[in-house]
């Protein structure tokens, strides 16, 4: 691509227009931290290079040839506008890349609402969010941080608890055809349940734990509708077409935006909840801090929505 190139080196270049600016091979050592001998042997070697000579040898001293000052006037050229074109690259914004796993209900109902603040308040970094429904006790590699739920106990991670499991019954206000709630938890054996596949619930309290929290002697009701994914279920809640288990912080923004309420009042606490899970070997711990930092920000409301 560049054939004129063929065998020359920058740093050819770069002595040749330091020894043409001052004229001087001795100079020119002196600014590039060499000998006089060895600029002397580069510039030979550059002029035999180009089969022509670029410097006359006069009395005390050197002087360009014709050939040496067209050369110097384009190798100007050249390093200038490289220089300018590094400076624009070391001027931009350094982006750094946060890989953070949980699984799909918070990541739509709870992170990706709040990620922008995030964003807003850290512009040099990205956030790659990956969603899955398996364990995460066990994190792969190039994880830097997982949101999971869990009791704490996390295989290969440092755990900090985010929030603790508080689970209620939620619906659409459609649902409850002018009924005021909160109703009490027996009408929950009156309305349509909206399940979770048991592969799917992991640990998640479910309808039976819910009803035992509740003092509901009747079995849940089997329901018509199950779904694989948190995230389907509540939004067929949000259509009228049963209740769904709310989680704390999970359905929060839905509730407050009314496009669920609350069927009951009180709600059902396990010993389990989500939790920030960093691995052993931290790979961008500065990175990490920022957000684990962030989230707990976030919890404690000093962001507002």
């Amino acid at each position: 691509m560049f054939k004129h190139f063929d065998g020359l080196s920058l740093d050819a270049l770069l002595v040749f227009e330091s020894a043409a600016r001052h004229l001087s091979f001795t100079a020119a050592a002196a600014e590039l931290g060499s000998s006089q001998p060895a600029i002397s042997q580069q510039i030979k070697r550059l002029e035999q290079q180009l089969a022509t000579r670029l410097f006359d040898r006069v009395y005390r001293g050197i002087v360009l040839t014709e050939a040496g000052e067209l050369l110097l006037r384009h190798v100007r050229d050249g390093l200038q506008s490289l220089d300018a074109g590094l400076a624009a690259v070391t001027a931009q914004p350094q982006h750094e890349v946060l890989q953070v796993a949980t699984d799909f209900a918070v990541a739509a109902y709870w992170l990706m609402p709040r990620l922008h603040r995030f964003n807003r308040r850290h512009p040099e970094v990205d956030v790659s969010l990956i969603t899955t429904n398996r364990d995460l006790g066990m994190l792969p590699p190039e994880i830097d941080v997982a949101i999971a739920f869990g009791d704490g106990r996390f295989k290969h991670g440092e755990a900090h608890l985010l929030f603790a499991e508080a689970a209620f019954p939620v619906c659409s206000p459609q649902l409850l055809r002018g009924r005021q709630p909160p109703l009490a938890p027996a009408a929950l054996t009156e309305l349509p349940l909206l399940h979770l596949r048991p592969e799917t619930r992991s640990r998640w309290l479910d309808w039976h734990g819910l009803f035992r929290a509740f003092a509901i002697a009747q079995a849940p009701s089997p329901g018509s509708l199950r779904f694989d994914n948190y995230t389907l279920l509540i939004q067929a809640a949000i259509a009228g077409q049963g209740v769904a288990i709310g989680w704390h912080h999970l359905v929060d923004d839905l509730l407050a935006q009314n496009l669920l309420c609350r069927v009951c009042g009180g709600e059902a606490r396990t010993a389990f909840g989500y939790y920030v899970v960093l691995p052993e070997r931290k790979r961008r711990q500065r990175l990490t801090e920022q957000f684990v930092a962030w989230l707990k920000d976030e919890l404690s409301g000093s962001e507002p929505l």
